[in-house]
């Protein structure tokens, strides 16, 4: 028997509705880190702190979606779907997820 994650179809919607609404933080973040790679080396570390910025407001922006939703359920099952949210973020958005777990 294949067990179901339960959360599953749930997290997919809640990602392709971040997308949506937040889409424009990908776009940013990609062009922030090609401006850096492009930057001359006394403008490196102020672009790089541009993309660094723009990763953060998106993991603030997936954890405030994450936790919304975990406020609605109890204890353990906020915690199961946490994880989960978290292991699917990571693994569709990468580097913008990464660290989701520790906000």
């Amino acid at each position: 028997m294949i067990l179901r994650r339960p959360y599953r179809d749930l997290i997919r919607r809640q990602l392709d509705l971040f997308v949506e609404e937040h889409g424009a933080v990908f776009e940013e973040a990609r062009e922030a880190m090609r401006a850096y790679n492009e930057a001359d080396r006394d403008e490196a570390e102020e672009r790089y702190a541009s993309y660094d910025d723009l990763l953060d407001t998106g993991r603030e922006l997936l954890a405030e979606l994450r936790d919304g939703f975990a406020g609605t359920l109890d204890e353990d099952a906020a915690e199961e779907y946490s994880s989960a949210f978290d292991r699917a973020a990571a693994k569709r958005f990468g580097r913008l997820a990464a660290g989701l777990e520790d906000i």
